[in-house]
């Protein structure tokens, strides 16, 4: 096992890199465009019981110094996270 490898809550990791929760997804968004298997571990974006649409209207908006956003938690909920993502979510570690 490498020198990078860490252990949270007895689970092992390969590196301690984990992408952020919320703004990676469930990883596939960013597969094409980044081997996402190099890093650590990924934190999923939040879920709720059921689908939730999230925030209507500007959701996003760019500031001075940065952005806000109001997103509201859009999600697929836990079954369609289990059946549609977690698939792939598990061929994606190695």
């Amino acid at each position: 096992m490498n020198r990078l490898y860490t252990t949270i809550n007895g689970v092992v990791f390969k590196n301690p890199i984990i992408a952020a929760s919320g703004t990676f997804g469930f990883g596939r968004e960013f597969n094409e465009l980044y081997n996402v298997n190099v890093l650590g571990g990924i934190s999923t974006k939040g879920l709720t019981l059921h689908p939730r649409e999230g925030n209507s209207g500007i959701r996003v908006w760019e500031t001075a110094n940065g952005m806000m956003n109001s997103v509201g938690l859009q999600n697929p909920g836990v079954r369609k996270f289990i059946t549609d993502e977690l698939p792939d979510m598990k061929k994606m570690r190695h």
